[in-house]
């Protein structure tokens, strides 16, 4: 019991010395200091691990583009190879258009359905290379952001994937010896396509170059809404008409064309400056209210 009186007599007695309470008031003081050190340390570590994963996801998205650029530089030196090899022989638009309508040769469009949608060449067989990623996984959706925010609310063009069954759907529809003309909107991804085929098997192919955007209305039977040049446009400036397809077609078509462009612009310009407004009446009400 003594030892038990001599563990508890100091407790008891610091409960009655005032400076004994100013010591246990300067102890909690201290805990609680330390307590908010940690926390502020805690939210450091956090900001810097945050920090560190926004870095590792730039640096990831920088290989990526880095390893497309050198991607297309590889494949374009295959694809002048082909040419300038005699693999593939190259047509104007024009010349293809006479290729259709006197020797009956097929026009493969190979673009995705945005584009083919707008405008396509009568008789032709569409079967696009790549066409627009409706997948929703955390890889796609992360493409689809950098596709966005890198000018793809300005030029409209979407995420697009490769169609694993493009070789198996041509090859359905046609013979290895089938004359093909192939085409997409500006002349890359049927470049693309041209190697695909000559890897299959097909031997005579036939590339329009500079693709469907450099055909004049005469050059090609037409069917669909919009001119072939611009068939490979959209987004905002699409939407503005601030294109160098659209100001050539301006040119040509006067005025009127372009008075439709001004009024959106202007449509434009009013619906922000009513966004605006809008959310200083709302960030004028949500003040009011929490000052009440």
């Amino acid at each position: 019991m003594e030892a038990t009186g001599l563990s508890l007599s100091p407790l008891i007695s610091t409960s009655r010395n005032p400076n004994n309470n100013r010591h246990c008031k300067s102890h909690r003081l201290g805990i609680t200091r330390l307590s908010n050190s940690s926390s502020f340390i805690h939210r450091s570590l956090q900001s810097q691990s945050t920090y560190k994963g926004i870095v590792k996801a730039q640096a990831v998205d920088e290989d990526y583009e880095l390893k497309q650029v050198k991607d297309m530089a590889a494949a374009r030196k295959r694809w002048d190879a082909l040419i300038r090899e005699g693999k593939v022989k190259v047509l104007t638009p024009k010349e293809a258009g006479y290729a259709i309508q006197l020797s009956g040769k097929t026009l493969l469009d190979v673009r995705p359905s945005i584009e083919h949608e707008k405008a396509w060449v009568k008789r032709s067989t569409w079967i696009p290379i790549f066409d627009v990623d409706t997948q929703l996984d955390a890889g796609t959706l992360s493409r689809k952001v950098t596709n966005y925010m890198m000018g793809g609310w300005w030029s409209g063009v979407p995420t697009l994937s490769f169609d694993n069954e493009f070789i198996s759907k041509v090859t359905e529809k046609f013979p290895n010896d089938a004359d093909l003309i192939v085409a997409c909107q500006k002349g890359l991804r049927s470049l693309a396509a041209c190697e695909l085929l000559y890897n299959a098997g097909f031997r005579n192919l036939f590339w329009v170059q500079g693709g469907l955007e450099a055909a004049e209305e005469e050059d090609l039977e037409r069917e669909g809404p919009q001119p072939f040049k611009l068939a490979g446009i959209g987004g905002l400036s699409g939407f503005l008409g601030w294109t160098d397809q659209q100001r050539a077609q301006a040119a040509k078509e006067g005025w009127a064309y372009r008075l439709v462009f001004t009024a959106r612009l202007i449509g434009v310009v009013l619906a922000a400056d009513a966004l605006f407004l809008g959310a200083q009446q709302v960030a004028r009400y949500l003040h009011d209210i929490r000052a009440h």
